[in-house]
């Protein structure tokens, strides 16, 4: 599939993962249909886009909310008729423990991270379904097909957003539409520092665990960004991003039942537990 001139709408598009790849497509000479709740920061970004000569459009969303979601949809088709590729990208995640978990700020968390995905989807499908060729992609992750202890609601919504992604490939066999589920392992993103962090929690802990996130990520957003589209061009239903992501693909298929006692998962996070305590 070529990009050139295909409008592409990407949530979450203000930073990390979602800002480069409208930098990618912008390379593409694509045209480029952003949100994000950052308003701000999306404004100043797609100000940056235009002065480069790239035809960009902002707009602010909360896609946990299916009311904005229907009147962004509106809005778009309204505005440019169809779009030809969705990216549902928008997602937040959250330290804690499930013992003692905020059981809202989970709810929330699954809204954005899941329900942002169903909601893209549901109201872009009849367009996109129009188009001679089309494509969905849905941000997963690693941990949507493992799961790290303390990090419950984020391995939830991205393992839930996997299912769906890969239930949803198989309904539109027979459509325009192509499907894929990404997982980046670690990125080089704010995504941990901005983490929501359980009131259970310290400080120190939470330093600690940003810092361990960024001793593992090796990947930049630039390079994920890049694989992504390559992936996409080679029509791949699961799109694994990162070195370390793909030696985790590959010990979670060979070991399924034990790969947290191999990588220590359980020892580390009671380790973890007690220098919180």
């Amino acid at each position: 599939m070529k990009f050139k001139n295909k409008k592409i709408l990407i949530t979450g598009a203000a930073s990390g993962i979602g800002k480069s790849l409208a930098e990618e497509f912008a390379n593409e000479d694509s045209v480029l249909i952003l949100s994000d709740i950052n308003v701000h920061k999306l404004k100043e970004f797609v100000k940056e886009l235009k002065s480069n000569g790239v035809n960009a459009f902002g707009y602010e969303v909360n896609v946990s909310d299916y009311k904005n979601m229907i009147d962004f949809g509106n809005l778009v088709l309204r505005e440019h008729n169809y779009i030809d590729v969705l990216i549902n990208n928008a997602g937040i995640t959250l330290m804690d423990t499930i013992q003692n978990g905020d059981i809202y700020e989970f709810e929330n968390l699954m809204a954005i991270n899941f329900w942002g995905v169903v909601y893209g989807v549901n109201v872009f499908l009849s367009t996109l379904i129009q188009r001679d060729e089309a494509y969905i992609v849905n941000i997963s992750s690693i941990l949507g097909l493992m799961s790290l202890p303390g990090q419950a609601a984020y391995n939830s919504s991205k393992a839930a957003v996997k299912a769906y992604t890969e239930a949803l490939k198989m309904e539109l066999a027979d459509s325009s539409i192509n499907v894929s589920s990404v997982h980046p392992g670690g990125i080089k993103t704010d995504i941990a520092i901005n983490a929501r962090i359980g009131s259970n929690i310290s400080e120190e802990t939470k330093i600690r665990l940003i810092n361990q996130f960024d001793k593992l990520s090796y990947t930049t957003s630039k390079s994920a960004s890049r694989n992504i589209i390559k992936g996409m061009k080679k029509r791949k239903r699961r799109i694994i991003i990162g070195i370390d992501a793909k030696i985790a693909d590959i010990l979670i298929r060979l070991f399924p039942g034990s790969y947290e006692n191999i990588l220590r998962l359980e020892g580390q996070f009671r380790k973890y537990r007690e220098r919180s305590s």
